[in-house]
C-alpha cells in the first residue's frame, strides 16, 4: 500500500515499500508541459528538460552526471508531455541516496551554461527537422495540427525550429521559477526502501524548494462541426494514414469503455483492424489504434502504413470497423479478451519499480484521485458490451473526423470520398 505525505513546503511525496524487490526508482513529476507555454517560447519545457542533464553546480558537466548514475549500475531519463514533465532514476537499493542526490541536484541547481544551451539548441532543432524526413512521425504532426490549432495542444511538444531558436537563457530561468516550485512537484519512490528511513533524506534535499502559486493553462473547447482533411504530398514507398475523432477527458467515467473499445479495434494481432486489414485483406503491414485523455479533452484514432494504391481503401476499411462497433454489440468472448489484455498489461507492469513509481506519481502530479491497479482493473471489468456500443455511437461522428495522410498524393479527392462512417 502506498503512503502519501506532504512536506512543509507543500511538496507531495508518494512512497511504495516493495521488500521483494532489489531496486529503487525515484521519479520526480513537475506539473508543467507544452500546453502551459506561450507560443513565443513553444518547446521551452522540453528544452529545459534537456538542459537539466547538462550540468549542475555540484556536477558541472553532462558526463559527470551520467557517470554518477551509470557508475553505480543505474539508469535515468526524462520526458516532457503536454501537462507534466518527468525525471527518474532507477538504481540498486543500496544506491538510493546517490540516485536521489543526483536527481535533486539536477532540479535544484542546474547551470544552464550558455555554451551548452547553444549546443543543445542545435540538437533540438535538428531533431525537429528530422520529423519532416520521417513520414510515420510527420502524419501525427499533421494530425495534431489539424485537430488542435490554434490551441497550444496543436503544437509539437518540442516546439518549432523558429521558437526554439528564440528561447533565451533568461526565458528558461523565468520558466523554471514559475513552474519548478514545491506546489508543482511530486516525488514518487518505489522499491526496497522503508518510508521511515527516506522521508528525512528527501525533505533535506527538497526543503530549499519554495512553494508558489500554480500556473494555469488555456482550456480547450471543442468546436468542430465538419470533417477536416490534410493530405501532404511526399515521395514515399508507403502511405501513412491517421484518422481520429474526439473522445473523453481523463475524469470522464466512460474513459474505461474507450480503453476497451481501443483494444478491440487495434491492440494486438487479434484486434479487428489487424485481422480485417492485414490478415484478411492484405491491405497494410502495420495497422493499429490509439488514444489519449487530457484534463479537459480526449481523442481516439486509427493508423495504418500502407502501399499508396491501397491507402483510400484502407481508410474506408478502418472506418467500416468503427461503424461496426457503433451498430452491433461486441460478442462476449471478444469483450472478455480485450479486458484481459488490458488488465494483463496493467498487472504485469506492476512488477517493475519504475512502473509503480510512475503509476502513483503521475496520478498525484495531475491531482487525480489515486487509484490502485486493482481499482482500475475492476473498472475495466465493469465495462459491458452495451457500454462499448454506446460510447462508439457517441464518439464516431462524421463531423468529428480528422484525417492526415502523408504519401505520393497530389489530390485529397479519394480520401474525402472515403471519409465517412
Amino acid at each position: 500500500m502506498y503512503q502519501k505525505l506532504t512536506l512543509d513546503n507543500n511538496l507531495r511525496l508518494i512512497i511504495n515499500e516493495l521488500p521483494h524487490t532489489r531496486s529503487v526508482t525515484t521519479s520526480i513529476y513537475v506539473a508543467t508541459g507544452a500546453r502551459y507555454e506561450a507560443e513565443r517560447v513553444s518547446g521551452i519545457s522540453h528544452f529545459i528538460e534537456h538542459m537539466l542533464f547538462k550540468g549542475t553546480t555540484k556536477r558541472p558537466t553532462a558526463q559527470e552526471i551520467a557517470v554518477a548514475i551509470e557508475g553505480i549500475g543505474g539508469f535515468f531519463n526524462a520526458s516532457t508531455g503536454q501537462e507534466i514533465t518527468n525525471y527518474w532514476v532507477k538504481v540498486a537499493y543500496q544506491h538510493f541516496e546517490t540516485g536521489l542526490d543526483v536527481l535533486s541536484d539536477m532540479l535544484r541547481a542546474p547551470l544552464f551554461d550558455p555554451t551548452e544551451i547553444e549546443k543543445e539548441r542545435r540538437v533540438i532543432i535538428q531533431e525537429l527537422r528530422e520529423t519532416f524526413d520521417t513520414p510515420e512521425e510527420l502524419v501525427f504532426f499533421d494530425l495534431d495540427a489539424l485537430m488542435w490549432l490554434p490551441h497550444p495542444l496543436g503544437r509539437d511538444v518540442a516546439g518549432s525550429p523558429e521558437s526554439v531558436a528564440g528561447i533565451s537563457r533568461d526565458d528558461m530561468l523565468q520558466y523554471l521559477a514559475q513552474h519548478y516550485h514545491a506546489d508543482n512537484l511530486v516525488v514518487s519512490v518505489a522499491g526496497f526502501v522503508q518510508a521511515q528511513d527516506i522521508v528525512s533524506q528527501i525533505a533535506e534535499k527538497f526543503s530549499p524548494v519554495l512553494p508558489a502559486p500554480r500556473e494555469n493553462f488555456a482550456r480547450f473547447g471543442l468546436a468542430q462541426s465538419n470533417a477536416r482533411v490534410k493530405v501532404r504530398f511526399k515521395k514515399t514507398e508507403q502511405a501513412h494514414v491517421a484518422v481520429s475523432t474526439w473522445a473523453y477527458d481523463r475524469n470522464h467515467p466512460d474513459r474505461y469503455a474507450v480503453s476497451v473499445l481501443n483494444t478491440i479495434l487495434g491492440d494486438g494481432m487479434s484486434s479487428r483492424l489487424f485481422q480485417e486489414i492485414r490478415e484478411k485483406r492484405g491491405l497494410a503491414y502495420s495497422v493499429s489504434s490509439f488514444g489519449s485523455s487530457l484534463d479537459d479533452c480526449g481523442y481516439f484514432g486509427s493508423y495504418a502504413a500502407v502501399e499508396p494504391k491501397n491507402a483510400a481503401a484502407t481508410l474506408a476499411a478502418m472506418l467500416a470497423e468503427w461503424g461496426q462497433l457503433a451498430s452491433h454489440n461486441v460478442p462476449e468472448h471478444e469483450l472478455n479478451k480485450a479486458k484481459e489484455l488490458i488488465k494483463g498489461g496493467i498487472l504485469l507492469s506492476m512488477e517493475d519499480t519504475h512502473s509503480i513509481a510512475g503509476w502513483y506519481g503521475r496520478q498525484e502530479a495531475l491531482r487525480l484521485p489515486i487509484l490502485t491497479a486493482d481499482q482500475v482493473t475492476a473498472r475495466i471489468d465493469a465495462v459491458t458490451a452495451d457500454d462499448v456500443q454506446r460510447v462508439a455511437r457517441d464518439i464516431f461522428r462524421n463531423e468529428w473526423l480528422n484525417l492526415a495522410v502523408v504519401g505520393p498524393f497530389k489530390s485529397d479527392g479519394k480520401f474525402i470520398t472515403a471519409l465517412h462512417l
